[in-house]
């Protein structure tokens, strides 16, 4: 019995992509995230949902380092990638940053043509030996955000010129290029209309089968359509972590139960 256990917590151990470990993170003398302890699990859609300001798009930010980039942000704790501590000195955020992609609330193109936002991070990783490789590149990360039927008859064109939810499907490719192997999404629809909303979260569905993918989500509706893992937060705590199903029919903690019903949030 004891060796099946063994096999089985072995197994589960190989699933996870990232491991929080006593994670504090403070602004200034604000503490915004509190002793949190989490395992996200490989090709898997974690998401993340709690009240406004309970600390889920803060600690989404300390998975690719995000936080560094703000001068008061201090985080604590033991973070790792595959069992590598992602904040040892020796680790190059940016390099990091290729491994754990990023989309953002609002969709952020760079003033550039379709392809050359596509292409730039897998150029400065010097990803590509040649144009043509660059052109293979460009059409898998297109393809794999479903925005190449759209755009191959217009690669040159502006990226800003795009719809919104292209815009935001742009921003997914320009994430994917680099080969990420997690790809961290902070409220991508929350700016979008309920048409693109739905071919983003098709797309989630998707990008699963390669990638780990962290979602914060402000609707709860959202998280349980996409996701198979949740964490539910609240000032500053993870209060509960589990199955998606178990997380909205029978929540343990009460806090979360009151959220999902709307009691609190």
């Amino acid at each position: 019995m004891k060796d099946e256990r063994l096999t089985e917590r072995s197994v589960d151990m190989k699933d996870i992509k990232i491991a929080a470990r006593g994670v504090q993170v403070y602004y200034g003398d604000t503490h915004a995230i509190k002793d949190v302890d989490v395992e996200i699990q490989d090709k898997t859609v974690t998401a993340f949902i709690g009240p406004s300001g309970c600390g889920k798009s803060t600690f989404l930010r300390c998975l690719n380092r995000m936080n560094d980039t703000i001068d008061s942000a201090r985080v604590e704790g033991d973070i790792r990638l595959d069992g590598e501590d992602i904040y040892d000195p020796r680790v190059d955020p940016v390099q990091l940053r290729a491994r754990v992609g990023m989309v953002f609330q609002k969709p952020n193109p760079f003033p550039k043509s379709i392809y050359d936002n596509v292409a730039y991070g897998p150029k400065i990783h010097g990803m590509a030996r040649n144009k043509a490789d660059l052109d293979d590149i460009v059409e898998r990360a297109l393809r794999r955000a479903a925005l190449w039927d759209e755009a191959k008859d217009r690669l040159q064109a502006p990226g800003t010129g795009l719809s919104g939810g292209q815009q935001q499907r742009l921003c997914i490719a320009r994430a994917v290029a680099t080969e990420p192997e997690v790809l961290l999404m902070d409220e991508p629809c929350s700016a979008l209309d309920p048409i693109a909303t739905d071919q983003v979260e098709n797309l989630i569905h998707e990008l699963r089968q390669n990638y780990s993918v962290v979602i914060v989500t402000h609707s709860m509706q959202q998280a349980a359509r996409v996701s198979q893992k949740t964490a539910f937060f609240h000032l500053g705590h993870l209060v509960e972590y589990g199955e998606t199903g178990q997380i909205f029919t029978n929540p343990r903690d009460t806090r979360t139960e009151s959220y999902i019903t709307g009691r609190i949030g």
